[in-house]
């Protein structure tokens, strides 16, 4: 009877240490996504700042507009954190983070625009949120990791595919992004 008992608290602190472990990843990607979501947020009003000053740039502003509504239109469903649904959400937001890098180069074209109290605020925000949705991506990756772990060892791994849990995709680095970038003046 003794040793039934303790089998069950085992089971039952197992079960228990995964959905913690879950509940943890899910989480973590929801702060990603919140992340991302202020980086949604900001790129109207640094459009609006930006076309004020480069109205004939108009194909770069609408690649950034066009871009955000992609992004924004990918959801990923917290029951399904696949290595797939986070590969196609990784790829809208670096569409939408191209752009945006297309349309900051361009601005160096407008020292008026570089000299905008506004378009400096935007871009320090920017910038800030983007180290903000590196942060978030790293906190993710590690929680979900752990996670996976958790629930691939033995003898967890038998209550994780009886009770169905499944691992979590992890964010990957875009490719190319072991070579530095090439600067040349």
């Amino acid at each position: 009877m003794g040793v039934v008992a303790l089998l069950i608290l085992a089971l039952v602190g197992a079960y228990n240490g995964m959905v913690s472990g879950r509940e943890n990843a899910r989480k973590a990607w929801s702060d990603v996504e919140t992340q991302y979501q202020r980086r949604s947020d900001l790129i109207p009003n640094l459009v609006s700042t930006v076309k004020g000053y480069a109205d004939y740039e108009a194909g770069t502003l609408e690649d950034v507009i066009s871009a955000r509504s992609k992004a924004t239109a990918v959801n990923v469903n917290m029951e399904d954190l696949s290595e797939e649904a986070i590969a196609k959400f990784q790829e809208a937001q670096g569409e939408l983070s191209g752009a945006l890098g297309r349309l900051l180069a361009i601005t160096e074209n407008y020292p008026d625009l570089k000299a905008n109290e506004n378009f400096v605020a935007l871009q320090d925000e920017l910038a800030g949120t983007e180290n903000r949705i590196a942060n978030a991506r790293r906190s993710y990756n590690e929680v979900a990791n752990d996670y996976n772990i958790m629930i691939q060892k033995f003898p967890k791994n038998i209550i994780a595919n009886i009770f169905s849990f499944k691992t979590m995709g992890l964010f990957k680095a875009d490719e190319g992004a072991e070579n530095a970038p090439k600067v040349e003046f």
